[in-house]
């Protein structure tokens, strides 16, 4: 316990002094290694996030740490260990409708905790940035890395017709540019956006810069309540008791999201060309998945992979249209099963689906990956 302890305080000391020099690091336009979780306090600190609210819970806890110190650096930067991710996820509300850029993050329970401030801040149509470090589970499971809050953060946790932008990135430097892009979002459409990553992500350490990312143009915030001084007052509500009113704004929420689904939906397509079997997988099941399509293609089989990156809205499209020449998915994730039904659902039965997971924290190799693809590959005489 003693070693973990100056571990511990040894990395941190590390990652504090790496934090310092970040600014002098990015005007160099140099690379930095850092650790995911703290690659994504720094991206939200270029991408002008001032608030940050949070409750300890591994395995993203280097990311709160990191915030407490950076935003300590940042004009009008605000910082606060809430007392519970009840407390956390309401502060984020109010920060987001007072015009500030604000993210919280947690892990898995934790995220629970938040969902009705989730469905709060949908219905209020308030940006705010949600970061998830998937641990295993379910009830308080493990720190292992899973992916097994994909329901929870594709089909609302909360209650009512709501839906959130859900990014998922499989590298850090996906975690910068995503985390950038995700603040971008959420104020374009006025909507939160949760990413979606693990605690294999959290941890990793790899090269980074932050000048990849360019905002996009984004509409003023004429609904923030700053005060009414020389102006009509504002009311940003949704408690809304005539029920007329309340069914058009739902179908108002629906419209933009239909409008999300258009424009936002991200996938990669890798050694999709003649491909006969397609691994469908996102995050870090998609880093081992292609480990696994690569010794597939070595051994002279037409393997591919689909990557989500927007899980919502999911590339539904993408699928279908490599249903007419691909017999046979193979979708893997790292939980018992959850987006393998998007699968399902995108290619309507044009296809078959095969399903491996590992769940609760599991994490296969690509060897074991590439086996079990060749066997099916065979199996059904590609």
């Amino acid at each position: 316990m003693r070693y973990i302890v100056k571990q511990n305080r040894a990395e941190m000391k590390e990652e504090a002094k790496n934090g310092a020099k970040q600014k002098v690091a990015k005007q160099k336009g140099g690379k930095k290694l850092m650790r995911g979780n703290t690659v994504v306090g720094e991206a939200a600190v270029q991408a002008g996030c001032t608030c940050y609210f949070g409750y300890p819970i591994t395995p993203q806890n280097q990311l709160p740490e990191y915030m407490s110190r950076r935003l300590a650096e940042v004009k009008d930067g605000i910082f606060i260990q809430s007392e519970s991710e009840v407390s956390a996820i309401n502060m984020v509300l109010g920060a987001s409708v007072a015009g500030a850029r604000v993210m919280t993050s947690s892990s898995s329970p934790g995220i629970s905790l938040k969902q009705e401030g989730i469905s709060f801040l949908c219905g209020d149509e308030l940006p705010a940035v949600i970061v998830n470090m998937v641990r295993g589970g379910p009830g308080l499971g493990n720190i292992s890395p899973a992916q097994s809050d994909y329901f929870q953060s594709t089909r609302g946790g909360g209650h009512g017709d709501y839906r959130v932008v859900v990014l998922a990135p499989a590298s850090c430097q996906e975690l910068a540019d995503l985390t950038m892009e995700a603040f971008d979002i959420a104020d374009y459409y006025r909507n939160p956006v949760l990413i979606l990553a693990d605690g294999m992500l959290g941890q990793m350490m790899e090269p980074v810069t932050f000048d990849n990312y360019k905002s996009r143009k984004l509409p003023k915030k004429d609904y923030t309540i700053t005060g009414a001084k020389g102006r009509p007052s504002r009311i940003v509500r949704s408690l809304i008791l005539n029920t007329k009113e309340m069914e058009e704004h739902n179908w108002k929420l629906i419209r933009k999201y239909q409008m999300i689904t258009k424009r936002e939906i991200k996938c990669e397509e890798f050694m999709m060309e003649d491909a006969k079997l397609v691994v469908v997988a996102y995050g870090t099941a998609a880093r081992i998945a292609k480990g696994g399509v690569k010794r597939a293609r070595n051994e002279g089989l037409k393997v591919g992979l689909i990557r989500p990156i927007t899980l919502w809205p999911y590339p539904s499209e993408v699928i279908k249209k490599w249903a007419k020449t691909v017999p046979l998915f193979f979708v893997f994730e790292m939980s018992a099963g959850q987006m393998v039904e998007d699968v399902e659902l995108s290619l309507n039965g044009a296809s078959e689906v095969y399903f491996y997971g590992r769940p609760g924290g599991v994490v296969p190799t690509p060897v074991e990956l590439s086996r079990i693809i060749s066997r099916q590959y065979l199996q059904k005489g590609l």
